[in-house]
């Protein structure tokens, strides 16, 4: 076994884990933005654990490595639950990608933003990603390029997707939706988090205008007695 490791090791260090293909466009940028860092300023993992008992990672444009001979899929985000190394020294070739033999299983959920009709998500990527065993598979087509649906989610049975009904992924308490509102400066529709009730999972920003308007109403409240709060 240590042999084996140690074969794959140094395979592993020919990999292209990075290049520098630029992100196809700001909307993809911006989107992908939306879908990792609510995660981790508001998502604890699936609620019936302990909060951060179950590690996870929510990754953009991160090469997704499924087979030692294969080029990786580059996932628009990815979500993984029960990952090992976070913490880790990022400069070491195993934390620089998702290895699915590092982490002793593949993504539970993989999202797609269609920007144009030559990417495949439909076609060669769906087929790699069920070879790569991702357990929900996400196209969204906001531009309905592929089709006039803007959202599709696939669920991997056996050795195939089957389209689902509904955003939610009932093994990580969480799902998708799609939502018409403001995101820096952009009013569209665009894909979010939901926990597994159907509430979105708040952005930064949101979080941060919650808190001030709960302050503002505290200091109405204490001036209503007669007490000037303290600034």
């Amino acid at each position: 076994m240590a042999d084996i490791c140690a074969q794959v090791r140094g395979e592993m260090e020919h990999l292209v884990t990075e290049d520098d293909l630029p992100v196809d466009n700001i909307l993809s940028e911006k989107q992908q933005r939306l879908l990792t860092e609510p995660l981790y300023g508001a998502w604890t993992g699936p609620e019936e654990y302990t909060p951060g008992h179950r590690p996870f990672l929510a990754l953009a444009n991160v090469g997704l490595f499924y087979a030692l001979r294969e080029p990786p899929l580059v996932p628009d985000v990815m979500l993984a639950l029960d990952v090992v190394g976070v913490g880790a020294d990022l400069s070491q070739k195993p934390n620089r990608s998702y290895f699915v033999w590092e982490q002793g299983h593949p993504p539970l959920v993989a999202i797609e933003i269609v920007s144009n009709r030559e990417g495949g998500e439909d076609r060669e990527k769906f087929q790699k990603y069920v070879t790569a065993g991702v357990g929900y598979y996400v196209i969204f087509d906001p531009w309905r390029q592929l089709s006039e649906r803007v959202l599709r989610i696939y669920r991997l049975a056996g050795r195939s997707y089957v389209e689902q009904v509904g955003g939610q992924f009932p093994d990580a308490g969480l799902g998708v939706t799609l939502w018409q509102g403001d995101y820096e400066g952009e009013y569209q529709q665009w894909l979010r988090w939901v926990d597994h009730t159907g509430k979105l999972i708040p952005t930064g920003a949101e979080r941060a205008e919650k808190a001030e308007q709960r302050a503002e109403q505290l200091a109405a409240q204490l001036r209503a007695m007669g007490i000037e709060p303290s600034i």
